[in-house]
């Protein structure tokens, strides 16, 4: 099964559209476009009836809706269609949910938490926003981390998990548990900022894994033509 990312010409790098019920890293220095990415992901699935999930420790609903009201693809009016549940980690939801900020929780209580719920509530699509919020609420060590990804791998759905991670060649142990990892990059040129994006690893497709050109348009993010490269 292949799921389309939402993303104009990004698909045709991963040969049509990611396999489903994957995990997938979204990496890349701030600005780069990781969470409009993530957006669009979740509203091109909600457009089409399917349950999403996006739970974010950065911003709130309201923030995020605001953030995305430039672009055409429609990100208010899914969060309001019943198929999206948005949870901010920091909102009394959110704290009901994971627990006080600072407070440890048990690692198998919010793996159970959220497994539960994208499985009880047939959840196709999962954003996690971002890796800061397993390190905040889990113990900070690399076996906790992966066991709770290892559970959030055992669902059907196909879940983003956004990375703060700005080096494209320092990987922490997401990167090699994920089926697939997609970078950001942010490029300064004389003429100002160019961006890119690159599928660095993706199991069990063809994947074209050159830096392609990336640009915020009306509709969201674009990926340029496919030999439309940022030379490496």
């Amino acid at each position: 099964m292949r799921v389309s990312s939402g993303v104009d010409g990004f698909d045709r790098l991963v040969d049509g559209g990611l396999p489903g019920g994957r995990l997938y890293v979204i990496c890349g220095p701030p600005g780069s476009g990781k969470t409009t990415f993530s957006a669009q992901f979740v509203a091109d699935g909600a457009t089409d009836g399917e349950r999403c999930l996006f739970i974010s420790m950065h911003e709130s609903r309201d923030d995020l809706e605001q953030d995305m009201a430039g672009y055409d693809f429609g990100f208010a009016e899914v969060l309001d269609s019943g198929n999206v549940t948005f949870l901010d980690a920091f909102s009394s939801d959110g704290k009901r949910f994971f627990g006080m900020p600072g407070e440890r929780r048990d690692l198998n209580s919010i793996s159970n938490r959220i497994t539960s719920f994208v499985e009880s509530r047939d959840v196709d699509r999962v954003v996690i926003d971002s890796t800061m919020l397993l390190r905040y609420y889990l113990d900070d060590t690399d076996d906790t981390v992966m066991r709770f990804l290892s559970s959030l791998k055992r669902t059907d759905a196909t879940t983003y998990l956004i990375s703060e991670m700005t080096d494209p060649s320092a990987y922490a142990d997401e990167h090699y548990l994920a089926h697939g990892v997609i970078f950001f990059h942010n490029y300064m040129e004389d003429d100002g900022m160019r961006r890119g994006v690159q599928v660095v690893k993706m199991r069990g497709t063809d994947v074209d894994t050159d830096i392609h050109d990336l640009r915020f348009t009306d509709a969201g993010l674009a990926v340029g033509d496919a030999d439309a490269t940022i030379p490496q």
